[in-house]
């Protein structure tokens, strides 16, 4: 049960074969009994979830079905302002702060008829590791293996059948490394697609809201309900949202996808490079045409997200940082610090390559509509190897990462099979802005022709 898709869910809730209460109670149960084990949740809100399931079912009881979300539990990461619970942003900080409104994202899940277990674990506010008071998330798939980085509990409740899909955030990679450590499908949406309204910022700029989920479909159905315009927030942008599921039965014949050797083998190891061609190779036989195309040198454009990202952090944090400095943790200290002593020229020159580098990357789809990359370049490292590194040179790890950040292009993972650890290898699909629907469309009909994205780790 608690690995159905939420298209397969949806449709046992809406023939009342199975009743969003029934569903709900399965899934606390299943929190109560392995949550221990996994810790992905910072909160489990039983009572304003079963408050949702009760509303759920008496409105479909009645005929009212607001649609494939409707009675179906999800997860929320705790960067989300919820009225209904802590929103602490994995912080010391805020440990007991509760919002007096939702994130936009969080009322248009509740208005789709979704129901919210919980509030799931980030690092703190978002940056590469969590606060040492905090209880590191557990990948499902080898408990020694790293989580990702922000959307750590986003990203294990969803591989662990704690949540049917989760939302998290994107600033360098923190939607799609979780989803590579525990073999997710996700969407990290084009900049501005998804209101950024009621949720802690770490770096204005580059912060991306978006689902982790099982499949393409289901991606898709959670960005149906969380994408738009947003008067609350002026970078929301007004481009019409399409229905990011209604071409997911259609082939991909005649589609041209990139494949920039350059980028791929100068960063990876010998088995992603191997499962990349692999997964370029099953595109081709579902009638897509593959071209080499070169991927702009981006060593540059990393070094200058580092320096925006920390002065954008830094800005976040005005009001409390250095003023409370006792709260903060290491590494999020760290990053502050340097964000604070970046030199207003430096910070231009950086923004002004920026401007530049998106240029770049934007001229590639002149001639292809996508271009596959991976989202790792080795294996899932162990949570210490990551620890090592995550205040210091951590670039290795979102070599793949943080260039699409800076460009603010949308990205889909999906799995492709497991390395020699038994870890996920996953992929990801880079397209243009607002080519959301037809990254859905791609990934799905891959995922008609495979089957690892119905994998799933042993309870």
């Amino acid at each position: 049960m608690h690995y159905k898709t939420i298209s397969e869910l949806s449709s046992e809730i809406k023939a009342k074969k199975i009743s969003p209460v029934e569903i709900t109670q399965y899934m606390l149960e299943r929190i109560e009994s392995l949550d221990g084990q996994s810790q992905s949740y910072v909160t489990v809100t039983p009572e304003h979830a079963f408050a949702q399931a009760k509303k759920a079912e008496k409105e479909i009881m009645q005929g009212f079905w607001r649609g494939p979300l409707h009675g179906v539990p999800i997860g929320l990461k705790d960067l989300l302002y919820t009225t209904f619970a802590k929103t602490s942003g994995g912080t010391l900080l805020n440990k007991d702060f509760v919002p007096n409104f939702n994130a936009t994202v969080v009322d248009r899940l509740e208005r789709a008829g979704a129901i919210t277990l919980g509030k799931l674990k980030t690092t703190e506010q978002a940056f590469t590791d969590h606060h040492p008071s905090v209880t590191r998330p557990i990948n499902p798939w080898n408990a020694e293996r790293w989580t990702g980085v922000s959307s750590s509990g986003s990203g294990v409740a969803t591989a662990k059948g704690l949540a049917f899909a989760t939302l998290g955030s994107d600033t360098g990679g923190s939607i799609r490394l979780p989803s590579a450590a525990n073999g997710l499908t996700s969407i990290k949406p084009t900049w501005g697609r998804v209101s950024r309204y009621g949720v802690f910022p770490m770096a204005d700029s580059f912060d991306h809201v978006g689902p982790l989920a099982r499949c393409a479909y289901d991606a898709g159905i959670m960005l149906n309900a969380i994408a738009g315009s947003d008067s609350n927030d002026p970078t929301a942008s007004n481009a019409p949202v399409p229905d990011y599921t209604a071409n997911c039965m259609s082939n991909i014949k005649g589609l041209k996808i990139g494949l920039p050797e350059n980028y791929v083998q100068a960063g990876a190891s010998a088995d992603v490079v191997d499962a990349w061609a692999s997964t370029a190779k099953l595109f081709q036989a579902l009638g897509a045409s593959l071209q080499v195309i070169e991927y702009p040198e981006s060593s540059q454009a990393i070094n200058d997200w580092h320096t925006i990202a920390a002065a954008e952090t830094a800005l976040s944090h005005r009001s409390s940082y250095p003023a409370e400095r006792d709260q903060y943790g290491p590494v999020l200290a760290a990053f502050l610090e340097t964000g604070r002593g970046i030199n207003a020229l430096d910070l231009a020159e950086a923004s002004i390559r920026r401007i530049g580098y998106r240029e770049q990357v934007s001229a590639l789809f002149q001639n292809v509509n996508l271009y596959l990359i991976p989202v790792l370049g080795g294996c899932v490292p162990t949570t210490g190897e990551w620890q090592s590194l995550a205040g210091a040179d951590f670039a290795p790890y979102l070599q793949y990462t943080i260039p699409t950040d800076m460009t603010g292009e949308p990205t889909m993972t999906f799995p492709v099979g497991f390395d020699a650890n038994g870890s996920p290898i996953v992929m990801q699909l880079c397209g243009p802005h607002f080519s959301e629907a037809l990254l859905c469309q791609v990934v799905a009909e891959f995922q008609r022709l495979t089957d690892w994205h119905t994998y799933h780790p042993e309870d």
